[in-house]
């Protein structure tokens, strides 16, 4: 083996991480706590990613340090955020060099190569990213959890809360979604769910979005209509990109989906695909899965000159 490369993905819920070697041949595997970055947190992200890296490299029984290691992290959409990730993790001296990009950008790499598509990401977080035909890149949302992130998890877990706040005023009917809501946060009132929101992270806002969509399932109109309500933010961010990078929403556009909201057994990708095809006419999605960390990889070759 020539070399060694590392790909991390790393999200709001875990942190993946895959050895290959020079061909693009995984070695090892393994995953660890979330790492996604918030403004103030930059240090304890590296942390966790600098030893999910030396973990998997340890799994994959190697001595030597990665020629390279490629990063795809959640919250580096703002530069300054990205350089000093970069920073923290070269200080860390996990591999001979390292590569920091979002974590849209290595699922697109996976999807997609080189070639053009749209890349619909919906995990704690939401975004989407294209490449048109002529090679012109482009996102859309990805503005984070305080002011955007529509139809992630932690935007489907506040509107949840806010039903739930809602339904005890009078200001909405009643909904099965306040006992498994309180249930889920372990609260025994609803106006305990003040304190609660107050110190939940995106992430732990996001573990309402499972609770809706199994009250949804069960038939709550409530429930149902914040989930139609998430595909529809969701669909939108496509035919944004659609239009800006294809011409309309009506060229021949693949659309790759990606995230743990749409993954292949979530009700949200069965509603979103319904959906984009009337939002999205030219939209060809694919059923192929999405592996960011194989972007990841993918990304650490090309850095040595290996395309895959």
């Amino acid at each position: 083996m020539t070399a060694i490369v590392i790909g991390i993905d790393g999200g709001g819920s875990k942190t993946t991480a895959v050895v290959a070697d020079d061909q693009g041949n995984a070695v090892a595997e393994l995953s660890g706590a979330p790492s996604a970055v918030r403004a103030g947190s930059v240090d304890a992200s590296a942390d966790v990613i600098a030893g999910v890296a030396r973990d998997a490299l340890a799994a994959a029984g190697a001595d030597a340090l990665p020629r390279v290691v490629c990063v795809g992290v959640a919250g580096v959409g703002r530069e300054s955020l990205r350089l000093e990730l970069w920073e923290a993790l070269a200080s860390r001296e996990i591999a001979d060099e390292v590569v920091v990009h979002t974590d849209f950008a290595v699922a697109f790499d996976d999807a997609f190569a080189q070639g053009p598509g749209i890349l619909l990401l919906a995990g704690t977080g939401s975004v989407a990213m294209g490449r048109g035909p002529t090679g012109a890149m482009a996102r859309c949302g990805g503005w984070g959890p305080d002011i955007g992130d529509e139809g992630g998890g932690a935007w489907i877990g506040r509107r949840a809360l806010s039903i739930v706040a809602a339904a005890a005023d009078g200001r909405e009917p009643g909904t099965a979604l306040t006992g498994a809501v309180l249930t889920a946060a372990e609260c025994a009132e609803v106006t305990d769910l003040i304190g609660w929101a107050a110190d939940a992270s995106p992430a732990t806002l996001a573990t309402l979005a499972p609770v809706v969509f199994h009250v949804a399932d069960a038939g709550d109109l409530r429930a149902n209509a914040l989930l139609d309500l998430a595909t529809e933010e969701l669909a939108l961010h496509a035919r944004a990109l659609a239009r800006q990078l294809f011409t309309d929403e009506r060229a021949a556009v693949p659309i790759a989906l990606s995230g743990g909201l749409l993954g292949a057994r979530m009700p949200l990708r069965k509603r979103l695909t319904h959906r984009l095809k009337s939002a999205v006419p030219g939209a060809a999605v694919s059923h192929d899965e999405v592996v960011p960390a194989r972007g990841a990889v993918r990304g650490a070759l090309r850095v040595l000159g290996n395309a895959v």
